[in-house]
């Protein structure tokens, strides 16, 4: 007896997947092997649930927000436990966020908080929060057997509808403002296409970040604010080097590559010939540049977002969707390594207060309600997914340096816009914001709703390298009450 692995549900005719899939003998499988099976698995599985979300803006919050001092005080608690800050209401009656939040709290009608977080994966450990992995990792390195990010899983559909989607030759997946732990010279895992590929990574930017002229020198417990702007790698044409002789060249790479088509099957030449279309796609697309290029926007506009490379990232990524990319990520980053503009980002393990009360927090609260804003006004809020959340949270009790530490065990994120019930919360934390008190969330159900909001099936499996299906949610399920 041969038993395929297949979801317990039952189809309308009383059998589950895993009976329909079960063959008395290899004699009787008769062509049926695991490539068609995963081919079928996949055409049947593929966005097979309609979804409100033509694209999605993940702003992810590096090194672990405090988020009981931005969505879940606790004004009862005894002070090293509830900190400094007063919670203030909201435009739903029952919700109180942060004073520090005051016009996130406006747009309370469109969010949907969670509450109750938690994983069991080490503390800076981005993979549970792009793919819903919560094995612990023996690094923080990303791996080629590492499950894929929604993003690369986007950018993998695309491939295989060949490229025909909305967007055209733009990427399904843009990363910004630089490789996760850049600035630190330190390579994270987690944003990446892990088992699939290199070929579905995401289109990963350039930044410069510095400081403001006159800006004080930052020490630690006292970041400055980064400005910058995310750049496109390699996006200009060497002088002289017009399009029209771009496009000879790459007809000329097109002949030498005929003796090669047979081989494109392998996954290193796969690869190599993606990474090379897309650097042809960048330097000749329009659309792609003309994304990066504010000089068209309205200085207002930009004024609202922020100057920094924050906002500058954000209002790109609202231009990315509005050209058709599927998934755009824009990391809040630290730059230890690379100019000592911003010590610590989210960590705050030292004056975790004055930080998040003189730099974090309005800058965030302007950015993400201008990216809000600015999506209503075009009429895409309706049909982009906006989502909020870091790899961690911070400790209940306040350190001796008025700093929270790492902590995993509760914290929280929340989600705006295309197909989400505005002024919804999800879970409870306890009375220090210390452990999990009413429905559990993993970071598996974060991804597993983000895939429901696409019209993807969480339960959608991809072939890892042995070619067995993996389900891309990691056996998450989307979070119902704060779904619309």
């Amino acid at each position: 007896m041969i038993t395929m692995l297949g979801t317990p549900r039952r189809c309308c005719d009383g059998l589950t997947r895993r009976e329909t899939l079960k063959a008395g003998a290899l004699s009787l499988l008769s062509g049926f092997t695991l490539p068609n099976l995963l081919q079928a698995e996949e055409a049947r599985s593929r966005e097979a649930r309609p979804g409100k979300a033509k694209s999605v803006i993940l702003l992810y919050l590096l090194g672990g927000a405090a988020t009981q001092d931005m969505i879940d005080l606790k004004p009862s608690a005894p002070a090293e436990i509830r900190g400094e800050f007063k919670p203030i209401a909201t435009k739903v009656p029952g919700i109180q966020v942060c004073e520090h939040l005051p016009r996130m709290a406006k747009w309370m009608h469109r969010i949907g908080l969670v509450r109750s977080l938690n994983h069991k994966a080490g503390c800076h450990n981005c993979l549970p929060s792009y793919t819903g992995c919560e094995e612990p990792q023996p690094d923080q390195h990303p791996r080629d057997t590492h499950p894929p990010s929604i993003g690369s899983v986007c950018e993998y559909l695309k491939a295989s509808r060949g490229g025909h989607s909305p967007g055209g030759d733009l990427p399904a997946y843009v990363y910004m403002p630089c490789w996760l732990g850049w600035g630190q010279a330190f390579r994270r895992g987690g944003p990446y296409a892990g088992f699939l590929g290199k070929r579905f990574d995401p289109l990963i930017t350039e930044c410069n970040p510095h400081s403001a002229p006159g800006d004080p020198i930052p020490v630690p417990g006292r970041p400055n604010v980064v400005r910058g702007m995310p750049i496109l790698p390699e996006s200009t044409l060497a002088t002289g080097l017009t399009v029209d002789r771009l496009d000879s060249r790459r007809t000329l790479l097109q002949q030498l590559d005929e003796q090669m088509r047979r081989a494109e099957a392998q996954p290193a030449v796969g690869s190599f010939d993606r990474v090379r279309q897309r650097a042809f796609d960048l330097l000749t697309s329009a659309k792609v540049r003309s994304a990066f290029d504010l000089k068209s926007e309205d200085p207002r506009l930009l004024d609202r977002y922020g100057r920094t490379l924050f906002g500058h990232s954000t209002v790109i990524a609202r231009r990315l969707v509005e050209a058709g990319v599927r998934f755009v990520n824009v990391t809040w980053d630290l730059f230890w390594d690379r100019l000592k503009v911003d010590y610590d980002a989210w960590d705050t393990h030292s004056r975790n207060f004055w930080i998040l009360r003189q730099n974090k927090l309005p800058h965030f609260d302007q950015t993400y309600t201008a990216l809000l804003e600015d999506l209503d006004r075009r009429g895409l809020l309706d049909e982009t997914l906006v989502v909020v959340m870091s790899e961690m949270g911070r400790t209940p009790r306040v350190n001796g340096a008025a700093g929270r530490d790492h902590w995993t065990f509760c914290y929280g994120m929340w989600f705006a816009g295309a197909g989400i019930k505005g002024g919804s919360v999800c879970g409870a934390s306890d009375a220090q914001a210390a452990y999990v008190k009413d429905r559990p969330v993993s970071t598996a159900d974060v991804c597993a709703t983000i895939y429901q909001c696409l019209g993807i099936d969480p339960d959608l499996t991809v072939p890892d390298r042995s070619g067995r299906p993996h389900p891309v949610a990691n056996g998450g399920h989307p979070i119902r009450e704060v779904l619309a």
